[in-house]
């Protein structure tokens, strides 16, 4: 029996399942409680700016506001590579988390990793022509854009000075 038990696939760690939410990262990153542990879930389908980055703070908050405190399904069925699940965020009333923040304007539908989500291209066409949250700017930093600028002058913060009579890089 121990020996079929070893050969029958196990259910992964990332099957849907319901918890409260008691933690918010970020707009697209939130900690859910599951078997009393906080489990870290990535929203799937959008990336929202970042801290620091204009509009990061409103997209948490909304998340806060229409997630934090409440018992969410999520519904996934991957990992990232920083080990956090990947997943739908159903909201007690049935909505979608991902396409509140969409329609709101206060992330881009990540097409790169949902590209036939026909949902999320659809707010965010709406989002982007009645100009609502970032799309009132008219030149929006993608998040994967911001992030590699940042990553970018970090290193060359990091990099020792070879001539300590120049200034390092701003």
């Amino acid at each position: 029996m121990l020996f079929l038990g070893w050969l029958t696939p196990s259910i992964p760690a990332w099957a849907d399942f319901t918890g409260q939410v008691v933690g918010v990262s970020d707009g697209d990153t939130i900690t859910v409680l599951h078997q009393g542990v906080g489990e870290r879930v990535r929203l799937s389908g959008i990336d929202c700016p970042e801290k620091g980055q204009p509009f990061g703070n409103r997209a948490k908050q909304l998340t806060s506001a229409l997630a934090f405190g409440k018992s969410v399904t999520i519904v996934g069925g991957s990992r990232d590579r920083y080990g956090r699940t990947i997943g739908d965020v159903r909201l007690p009333d049935g909505r979608h988390l991902t396409h509140a923040l969409v329609e709101a304007g206060l992330c881009w539908w990540y097409r790169h990793y949902a590209p036939a989500n026909a949902a999320l291209a659809q707010l965010e066409r709406d989002a982007r022509a009645e100009k609502r949250g970032l799309w009132a700017d008219p030149h929006p930093i993608p998040p994967w854009e911001w992030r590699r600028q940042h990553v970018a002058n970090a290193a060359a913060y990091s990099k020792p000075n070879p001539n300590p009579e120049t200034p390092s890089p701003p």
